[in-house]
């Protein structure tokens, strides 16, 4: 292996550091997050494409280490943005859910602290994210969503450019534990 490939490999648990938020932290990100997504795209139609939700479930999910915390984050932040939206209640939480645990799993194996690996999962998260939600639409309520495939692959490279500097931004407010 390279040394490159060595960190981004957790190796030893001893190397696994697990991030601790205030609780305010935790309450009012998410919460932001959802209102983000709810109102800014009336005034500002460009920032439509912008999911910070599932960035901040893939965050909170990176950064905690545990598939449990990973999937209770998603199934909150999934179910708070369900009922402030349009859609039927359930399938953000469902979707989220399942990118929480993703998340979590992921985290235990690499050091998710690196950008590009940052990216890289927001992006292909963003992508799962995205084609479970049409699935769950199709399957569950037979919804005839379309699945533009070239517009959600750009929506899911915005989001991971936009994922690095709101991780960033987070990376700030968290107390490290080991």
């Amino acid at each position: 292996m390279t040394g490159y490939d060595d960190r981004l490999l957790l190796r030893t648990p001893s190397k696994t550091r697990i991030a601790r938020y205030p609780a305010a932290v935790w309450i009012i990100v998410p919460l932001v997050a959802i209102l983000f997504q709810v109102y800014v795209p009336r005034f500002v139609v460009a920032l439509s494409y912008l999911e910070l939700p599932l960035l901040a479930t893939i965050y909170f999910s990176l950064m905690s280490r545990r598939p449990v915390t990973g999937s209770v984050s998603g199934a909150v932040i999934g179910l708070l943005q369900d009922s402030l939206s349009h859609q039927p209640v359930g399938l953000f939480g469902i979707s989220k859910t399942l990118v929480g645990y993703f998340s979590a799993s992921v985290s235990q194996r690499f050091d998710v602290e690196n950008n590009l690996l940052r990216f890289l999962l927001s992006f292909f998260l963003f992508l799962f994210h995205q084609i479970l939600f049409w699935v769950l639409s199709r399957s569950l309520l037979g919804a005839a969503l379309d699945l533009q495939i070239p517009q959600t692959v750009i929506y899911s490279f915005l989001n991971a450019a936009v994922a690095i500097p709101f991780f960033q931004i987070l990376d700030r407010l968290r107390s490290d534990t080991r």
